[in-house]
């Protein structure tokens, strides 16, 4: 593996370049801010019309263009829509717009691994992907630090598209922390593997079963929401400063010995047998398909899990419990823009 660090970026690269940033939600406000203050002296922010982030861009002191007229002007575009929308942005603003030889880049592998985007042969294609949400991306930066981030090179046109890549990651902080060399096909199919198996689905249902299992057994619905949502935090935050041997270190030697006992029952054959499962459905393109037809149809089977994820009864707990506690309203996160 091999990582880069600021030593190994030439920063002049993307300073000299025109750039725009397609988005600007959670990530893209964080590529926009971070690219400016890193000395990129034209950055401009891409919408479509009508869109509800144009003011907030502005406010900000970005020149916002439409796509078309971005993809026309800019010598990097760094896509960051949603996955769902960016096949059609591509193909509706972007394709017949880029410049010859310019650079289009894509935070997450999804649209071009799995060929939604087929970028035109004279453009460079690469990957910078930082492993955190955008306000964290934006809040390390500030603090004069970063997050690890991932680089790719889908396509080099020029020659000289790692190099500017690198100098990309570099400018929104990420090479303070660390840049990790992988592909779109690795970063792509991990991630939603890990998202899928472990991160989200995983979690969400661990401690949707774990607190309706309390609450069944006749407990209460607030501790339920505390033993199985809550401390959930705490313990992460032990395993993210020093991995699983520091978490374990500093439960209780009742909870280690739980954590033995329990993780086989849990985390079975079975789970290990769908969680191949899972991976297989990514790896083919299965799972890609199936989210692609999902959004065509107006997204009718996402729309209705999390209406029953917000029936559930958890969330309606942790409103009550923020309400009377201010440590808790205080302690949560409010960025709830996803791109």
């Amino acid at each position: 593996m091999r990582v880069y660090y600021e030593q190994d970026a030439d920063l002049k690269l993307i300073q000299g370049r025109k750039v725009a940033v397609l988005g600007y939600g959670s990530q893209g406000h964080a590529h926009a801010l971070n690219l400016r203050d890193s000395g990129v002296g034209e950055v401009c922010v891409a919408l479509r019309a009508g869109s509800a982030s144009a003011e907030k861009a502005t406010a900000a002191g970005f020149q916002v263009m439409e796509p078309e007229a971005a993809a026309a002007w800019a010598d990097v575009l760094m896509m960051l829509a949603p996955d769902e929308h960016q096949a059609a942005i591509y193909r509706d603003h972007l394709a017949g717009h880029l410049r010859k030889n310019a650079a289009i880049a894509f935070a997450h592998g999804f649209s071009v691994h799995f060929r939604l985007i087929e970028p035109r042969a004279d453009l460079d294609v690469f990957m910078v992907a930082p492993k955190g949400p955008g306000h964290t991306v934006r809040s390390e930066y500030e603090r004069g630090g970063g997050v690890p981030t991932l680089l790719a090179v889908h396509q080099d046109a020029t020659g000289a598209t790692r190099d500017l890549g690198l100098s990309y990651a570099a400018a929104i902080g990420g090479a303070r922390a660390g840049v990790i060399e992988t592909t779109f096909q690795e970063e792509c199919e991990t991630d939603l593997f890990g998202e899928q198996a472990v991160l989200c689905g995983g979690i969400v249902g661990l401690i949707t079963a774990g607190y309706e299992t309390l609450v069944e057994a006749g407990y209460s619905p607030e501790m339920a929401y505390f033993e199985c949502l809550h401390e959930t935090k705490l313990i992460v935050d032990l395993l993210y400063e020093g991995g699983m041997p520091n978490m374990l270190y500093s439960i209780s030697n009742t909870a280690e010995y739980g954590t033995y006992r329990a993780a086989p029952v849990i985390v079975d054959s079975r789970v290990r047998k769908r969680m191949r499962g899972l991976l297989d459905d990514i790896r083919s393109g299965r799972f890609a398909t199936e989210w692609v037809q999902e959004c065509l149809a107006g997204q009718p089977n996402f729309k209705a899990e999390r209406r029953r994820l917000a029936e559930s009864g958890i969330e309606e707990v942790g409103a009550r419990l923020r309400g009377m506690m201010p440590w808790l309203a205080k302690n949560r996160l409010v960025d709830r823009e996803k791109n």
